[in-house]
């Protein structure tokens, strides 16, 4: 055991100088040297059923009571900074660049409508971007020249730790690999190191409202920050009724100690993976929208140092593109746990809309669809000919799963998916202009060359090749 202790000191020692050659605030390093004592520990950040009840309806607010509140949100806007997280790639979907460049609907891309949003709002806007995506987002907002221009702060790193004996990952053809992003939750350190936190408030910027960069849903609502000013909430979630396709995201409950805590799935026990996936017990599921008074944060951390949130221990590869490269593990954090470190935090429960992230090429079809529209103020919102608010897209991923793949099998254009209620595509096919799809619609290829649907068609039921 003192072998084990000693071995381990002198790789926490080698992180650690690691960290500071590259320069990384102390703040940030004393976070990783925290989590890492954890690991060492045996720690894996897991919440167990035992320690957790389930949130009742009336525990918490409803977003469709609160027009009352919305005269208050609008002249709150002045004093409220909308920041969008801007480090993904879109991996998953076979993208190489900040995933808010992707275009999404009528040729504009995430950040231009995020832009245009915030623009006619009258709010500020701030981006935090990763290692991965600064340089490419900078370029692209010289292009595009937006006035007001955004606020940018970078969010922090950590170190790769190798599963093998928990020493620093090395990859000397690439060091760029020997990093990953801490997670989301690393947002309220990265505002206090960056000296952004201190800016805003100087400006008379007391509130932040949080979203990710692929969810066009979330939007300053008005009356959702009339409400949280109103009752000068330190931290508020915005949740959502959680369906069988919410299974897999991160769930509220109250912890046996009183607070309000968020277990995502990798905070879960392997053996309550059941019960972690039981809708009707844990009913609301995080957004990652979420409200912070800019006041009640630095508070915070002036008073404890940087926010101790729950250890989320991530198995990966050392090359994400190479399955046989080193096992590592990536510690990261949540943004949304810090619902559970804010004395009087609380949630709100909102609807549908106010939640449709593009993760994969299936949501984008969505998106780009007139499932969605555009109103008066570039707000993305659903469709009012839809009849409900559901709507099940499964396209093959062998054909489909990545960018270049689905833009070639849409390059005449996205059907009309208003009267659309499922689709699934299995096998290799092809949609040409002014497709339309209703109901629940199935297409079959099972042949070996490419299925083509018509111009014009009328998509029911089940086709197949």
């Amino acid at each position: 055991m003192q072998d084990h202790e000693t071995e381990a000191t002198a790789h926490l020692t080698s992180f650690i100088r690691k960290m500071t050659d590259e320069g990384i605030h102390p703040f940030v390093i004393a976070t990783f040297s925290n989590y890492y004592r954890q690991i060492v520990a045996g720690q894996q950040g897991l919440l167990y059923d035992r320690d957790l009840r389930a949130i009742e309806n009336g525990e918490i607010a409803n977003a469709e009571s609160l027009g009352p509140f919305a005269e208050k949100g609008e002249k709150t806007l002045p004093h409220t900074v909308r920041i969008v997280l801007n480090g993904g790639l879109g991996t998953s979907m076979g993208l190489t660049g900040p995933k808010s460049l992707l275009q999404v609907k009528k040729g504009l891309s995430f950040l231009e409508l995020i832009l245009r949003q915030t623009r006619d709002q009258g709010a500020r806007l701030a981006l935090m971007n990763s290692f991965s995506t600064h340089t490419e987002t900078l370029a692209k907002l010289a292009e595009l020249d937006p006035s007001p221009f955004p606020l940018l702060f970078l969010q922090h790193k950590f170190p790769k730790i190798l599963q093998s004996d928990l020493s620093p990952a090395t990859c000397p053809r690439d060091p760029g690999l020997e990093w990953n992003p801490p997670g989301h939750g690393d947002i309220y350190t990265a505002l206090y190191t960056s000296g952004m936190l201190e800016d805003l408030l100087a400006e008379g910027v007391r509130y932040a409202f949080i979203s990710n960069s692929d969810n066009l849903g979330a939007t300053l609502d008005s009356s959702i920050l009339g409400y949280f000013a109103d009752k000068n909430f330190p931290f508020m979630m915005e949740v959502a009724q959680r369906t069988p396709s919410d299974i897999k995201g991160g769930h509220l409950a109250r912890h046996k100690n009183g607070n309000l805590i968020l277990r995502e799935a990798a905070q879960c026990p392997q053996s309550e993976t059941h019960a972690f996936q039981d809708i009707d017990c844990y009913r609301f599921f995080n957004t990652n929208n979420i409200w912070v008074n800019l006041i009640f944060l630095k508070d915070l951390i002036q008073q404890q140092g940087p926010i101790p949130l729950p250890l989320i221990l991530n198995p990966k590869t050392l090359d994400p593109r190479n399955p046989k490269s080193p096992k590592v593990f990536q510690v990261e954090s949540a943004m949304g746990a810090a619902i559970s470190v804010f004395k009087n935090a609380t949630a709100i429960k909102v609807d549908r809309n106010r939640f449709f992230p593009v993760k994969k090429c299936n949501d984008l079809l969505a998106v780009r669809s007139d499932y969605f529209i555009f109103s008066d103020d570039d707000q993305l919102i659903l469709n009012p000919e839809r009849a409900s608010d559901h709507l099940r897209i499964s396209l093959d991923p062998d054909f489909f799963g990545l960018i270049d793949q689905f833009e070639r099998r849409f390059v005449k254009g996205v059907p009309s998916m208003v009267g659309c209620e499922t689709l699934r595509v299995e096998g290799d096919v092809r949609f040409e202009a002014n497709v339309k799809i209703v109901g629940n619609a199935t297409i079959k290829n099972t042949g070996k060359n490419q299925a083509r649907i018509p111009e014009g068609s009328l998509v029911s039921g089940t086709w197949c090749f």
